[in-house]
């Protein structure tokens, strides 16, 4: 359907939702075989970003109807570079943030609660009951 796509939104214009676009696969915790063959599939950068975005949304008690943007990248240096966004339901305030850190696991789900944690204070109480 590509030739029905009239522009692409740029990450700077547009943030997506935590985990657009991811593909999360599930089996049975006692199903050993399964699970290796899953893990042929995992593709690692994709499921690093995704965590740093998980913990940016889970430190925000956000769901899938709360407005709330997430995304992690890895730049041209090999760090992770997340930006993350909440907005008020009417859409009349946007707040922003950042963070730069090292493309692992522990160092990218500290940043993302992290961005959560100062996105919640500087947002304040009520703010996602406007």
């Amino acid at each position: 359907m590509t030739e029905n796509v009239t522009s692409i939104l740029p990450i700077e214009d547009m943030l997506p939702a935590v985990a657009q676009g991811a593909i999360g696969i599930a089996c049975r915790s006692n199903d050993e075989r399964m699970a290796d063959y899953l893990a042929t599939l995992n593709h690692e950068e994709t499921r690093l970003a995704v965590s740093c975005e998980r913990a940016f949304l889970e430190t925000l008690d956000g769901s899938c109807r709360t407005p709330i943007a997430g995304y992690a990248c890895k730049d041209e240096g090999g760090n992770c570079l997340f930006r993350g966004l909440v907005a008020s339901p009417d859409g009349t305030r946007v707040l922003e943030t950042s963070r730069k850190g090292p493309y692992t696991y522990e160092d990218m789900v500290l940043m993302g609660k992290d961005a959560g944690k100062e996105l919640l204070s500087r947002a304040g109480p009520g703010f996602f009951d406007s």
